[in-house]
């Protein structure tokens, strides 16, 4: 346990939870600069940035109310005893700058943030922005060799392009990815895909390469525990990185976001599903597509902050912390 004093969130009992400059998790907020930078464990990363969505924007809003939302997480999960905080080095490394007007120069500045954070081993856990900025951070932690991945989404994100060959939109990571080298097809795995659809290309695109794809009626059939340990068999002990989106969720739990998909997840199997990682080799995590304008109540945003601390958890408890990129 490194339980290092400057590492350790606000307390709520010092400065109310309402009070103060929002942090992830009320943790220190560090620039590369600062002495203690490369004493990082964890860093938690904003990428507000929503260039590659095609229809609803505004997950560009999501990584700072998100922020605003997690000062309500605490010190410790009662439902698994972890408590991240104590076991690991933690830290608000900020927002990678996007630039709004330009798909290609954002991608290539998230990637270059987090070659940075692979040069100081430090393991990122990201706030999107919409779900092509997953690509971009694989660009930079599978830049030698291709990783495992398992992916929480109700669409399957391996389309081919949109508008007369656009090839990066949130609907185009994952197609990017294994064409790229950067994803191994045959240790991938997609749970909750569900929905209408223009047609079965991406299915059967994917498929050919490999992909284990869970339609939300096969994981509600088996159940969470019996479909998370074939995941878990699948990714094996290899290197592997797990993506969130929020819209896995039921849009009853999670309207907040840009393509709603009814018939998904409950919030507390929303949950259930990331306590199930637990074993894997995982050298980063991100939680997508929360999208404030859409969120009048804010329950996203919760479900979205719990959701982070709860990827937190299963990162701090890996036997290795330091990731082997």
């Amino acid at each position: 346990m490194r339980n290092d004093p400057f590492f350790q969130p606000v307390s709520a009992m010092e400065l109310a939870r309402f009070a103060g400059v929002p942090t992830f998790m009320r943790l220190p907020a560090l620039t590369p600069d600062h002495p203690r930078y490369c004493d990082v464990d964890i860093g938690l990363v904003g990428v507000p940035w929503d260039g590659g969505t095609t229809n609803r924007a505004g997950a560009r809003h999501g990584p700072r109310q998100l922020r605003d939302c997690s000062t309500m997480i605490r010190a410790m999960n009662s439902a698994t005893g972890v408590a991240p905080f104590a076991a690991v080095n933690c830290a608000d490394l900020g927002d990678v700058p996007p630039n709004p007007v330009d798909i290609l120069d954002s991608l290539e500045r998230v990637s270059a943030f987090y070659r940075g954070l692979v040069d100081q081993c430090i393991v990122p856990l990201t706030a999107g922005g919409d779900h092509l900025v997953t690509l971009p951070v694989l660009r930079a932690l599978a830049a030698d060799k291709p990783v495992g991945l398992i992916q929480f989404d109700s669409h399957t994100d391996l389309f081919d392009s949109y508008f007369n060959g656009s090839r990066y939109t949130h609907g185009t990571p994952f197609r990017r990815a294994i064409e790229e080298g950067l994803v191994d097809p045959a240790r991938f795995v997609q749970i909750g895909i569900r929905g209408t659809a223009y047609n079965n290309d991406d299915i059967e695109w994917g498929l050919a390469q490999g992909v284990r794809i869970i339609r939300v009626e096969e994981l509600f059939a088996r159940g969470i525990a019996d479909v998370m340990a074939e995941a878990r068999d699948i990714l094996g002990t290899a290197p592997c990185y797990c993506t969130y989106d929020i819209d896995f969720v039921d849009p009853t739990f999670a309207p907040g976001t840009g393509t709603p998909e009814v018939g998904g997840p409950n919030s507390f199997q929303a949950l259930q599903v990331v306590r199930e990682l637990g074993g894997l080799n995982l050298i980063g995590a991100d939680l997508v597509e929360v999208s404030p304008p859409f969120d009048a109540a804010g329950g996203t945003a919760w479900l979205g902050a719990s959701l982070m601390f709860e990827l937190l958890c299963v990162l701090a408890t890996r036997e290795h912390v330091t990731p082997e990129f």
